[in-house]
């Protein structure tokens, strides 16, 4: 072999060796075939436990005092708790706003009872704001659909018939006082009956056989007193009538029978419909809507009314129920 085939030769036998430790250095293929170089992986770690939300603390939203007479009082608008990790009710037609100093006049009033008579009314209080929860709503519309709140909607409804319940056990015949605060413009208290303001309006032989499907509707076939029909709602012994006598105007009443068309009123809401006697029992509910001015705007026109409504109920539970403390 010459010089020149010899350097030929080994020319051709480098670039051999060199292409050999290309292919030597490369990646190895992986398991399936993909040439990737990661190599086959190991098995996924299964994820860590998932914390479960705290539970709502809604036995703390809800105030129950057991009492000693056959009278129930719920205040479903004044509450003052806002928790933050509670949404704010958004539903169309939603009402948001509180019934001002509304709690607090329920306090007042229990408190005048037992000062009184040394007897309290049951009560029922709602302690979460409106726009977090309304106490005077079917389950949708007072939790504004979110499904966390349903379990506090029942607790809630469970204790007012608790507070029934208990009421029944002091007497046979109890009655339920849904207490309520309005901002229209006529200052008087608004009794409400579920009976509409046109009902109200018509004459008394028309309205008459409409308190048979009322709120009070049990007690309109089992007075003790013996009233019935439109006397139970605007006579001497009624009610509105009671408070008027004390200097708190009321309709309907023996001197305000009605609203008159255009002015506005609240006869009643969920919490009557409920636990009222509209088709009959032994049960009856009364929704009282109180004025602000001169009845929940300071400390000292809240025990003023909380006095005359001691006075009211007194008489009415006497003359209606045939109860009076002994």
């Amino acid at each position: 072999m010459t010089a020149l085939g010899c350097m030929r030769s080994t020319r051709l036998a480098l670039g051999i060796l060199a292409i050999l430790g290309a292919v030597g250095c490369g990646a190895p293929a992986d398991e399936d075939g993909s040439g990737s170089g990661a190599g086959p992986t190991g098995p996924t770690a299964p994820p860590g436990p998932v914390t479960p939300p705290a539970p709502l603390p809604i036995t703390t939203w809800v105030d129950l005092e057991d009492g000693t007479m056959p009278l129930v009082l719920i205040a479903p608008h004044g509450g003052d708790l806002a928790p933050a990790d509670l949404p704010d009710r958004t539903c169309t037609g939603c009402v948001t706003g509180n019934d001002t100093n509304t709690r607090a006049l329920a306090l007042a009033i229990a408190a005048a009872f037992e000062l009184r008579v040394n007897r309290r009314p049951f009560l029922v209080v709602n302690r979460l704001q409106r726009r977090k929860f309304d106490g005077n709503r079917e389950l949708v519309e007072a939790t504004g659909g979110h499904l966390p709140l349903e379990a506090f909607w029942n607790l809630y409804q469970a204790r007012i018939d608790s507070a029934v319940a208990g009421a029944r056990r002091v007497h046979p015949r109890a009655l339920v006082i849904d207490l309520h605060g309005h901002g229209h413009a006529v200052p008087r208290l608004e009794i409400g009956y579920l009976t509409s303001a046109s009902s109200l309006r018509l004459a008394d032989s028309l309205l008459g056989p409409m308190v048979a499907q009322s709120s009070v509707g049990g007690l309109h076939r089992a007075a003790a007193s013996g009233d019935s029909g439109v006397v139970l709602l605007r006579g001497p012994r009624a009610l509105g009538s009671r408070f008027r006598a004390l200097g708190f105007p009321a309709v309907p009443s023996d001197v305000d029978p009605a609203p008159l068309v255009g002015q506005d009123y609240f006869n009643g809401g969920y919490n009557t419909s409920r636990r009222g006697s509209v088709s009959g029992g032994a049960v009856d509910a009364i929704q009282i809507e109180t004025h602000y001015t001169g009845v929940r705007d300071t400390p000292d026109n809240r025990f003023a009314f909380a006095e005359a409504t001691v006075t009211a109920l007194l008489a009415y539970l006497q003359d209606h129920y045939g109860w009076r403390p002994l």
